[in-house]
């Protein structure tokens, strides 16, 4: 018994010393490997912080700016946009006519406004028929915006010459504005737009307003103004129930493409 007992103590001690080192080699990886986990989720994260939109880098580029209260007939109107790495994202009117029929025409113009803007890029928009007060005060607040964001160093033109490039017409276009012809209900004055020798767009910038001249220029000017885009000269058709204010459009659409150059 005497004898044997040392080499168990060996045994024993020898026993212990690999268990030991099993029990490290075992523990190692494990450590490693949840460092690595921990390292790689980290990355994961910093990755898709970067890539989101609401990320500090992506929304470092997108500013906000409001035009100017433009009072109209029914109600004041204030657009403001949205404008992300010098191209307008969104537009929306923070203010519009509303209270009776204002509503319906609020409802109806609005978005179509809203969403010729971000095509457009520009304060170059058409009228929506039958809210040709609410567009004006629209497209002036809307130029007020853009001035801001020009005035701040945003230039939210470049887009828009970029798109209209591809079609060649960029570079030719311009947009010229008519005398003012006084008729028996009130001032009419037209603009148009020309490129390419042709007239793409046109719109009153003024038209008689008060009474029933309200409902003849909401009935008169946006076909008159279709007409004008159609026919490409000043010879249209007068609209039937307001002849006073066809004239005056008339009279002032060949002031405007006289000053366009025919």
């Amino acid at each position: 018994m005497k004898k044997s007992h040392p080499i168990r103590r060996v045994l024993l001690a020898s026993a212990a010393t690999v268990s030991g080192i099993v029990l490290l080699l075992s523990l190692k990886p494990a450590t490693d490997s949840s460092s690595a986990s921990a390292q790689g989720a980290a990355a994961q994260e910093t990755a898709a912080a970067q890539e989101s939109p609401q990320g500090g880098a992506a929304a470092a580029g997108t500013s906000t700016v409001t035009g100017a209260v433009a009072q109209t007939q029914y109600g004041v109107v204030q657009v403001r946009l949205t404008v992300a790495n010098g191209k307008i994202t969104k537009a929306e009117a923070v203010q519009a006519p509303k209270g009776g029929t204002s509503d319906q025409k609020t409802a109806l113009s609005v978005p179509k406004l809203n969403q010729e803007v971000v095509a457009t890029q520009s304060a170059d928009i058409t009228s929506v028929s039958g809210a040709s007060y609410t567009s004006a005060g629209y497209k002036q607040s809307l130029q007020s915006a853009i001035d801001k964001m020009k005035a701040a160093g945003t230039n939210t033109a470049a887009p828009s010459q970029s798109s209209a490039a591809g079609s060649g017409q960029a570079a030719q276009a311009k947009t010229v504005t008519g005398d003012v012809v006084t008729t028996e209900y009130g001032p009419v004055q037209v603009r148009i737009t020309v490129a390419g020798g042709k007239i793409t767009k046109a719109d009153a910038v003024q038209a008689p307003s008060g009474g029933t001249s309200d409902q003849k220029t909401a009935l008169a000017v946006p076909k008159l103004n279709q007409e004008a885009v159609a026919a490409g000269n000043a010879n249209i058709d007068s609209v039937s129930g307001a002849s006073y204010t066809s004239g005056g459009y008339k009279k002032s659409l060949q002031s405007a493409l006289d000053k366009a150059g025919g």
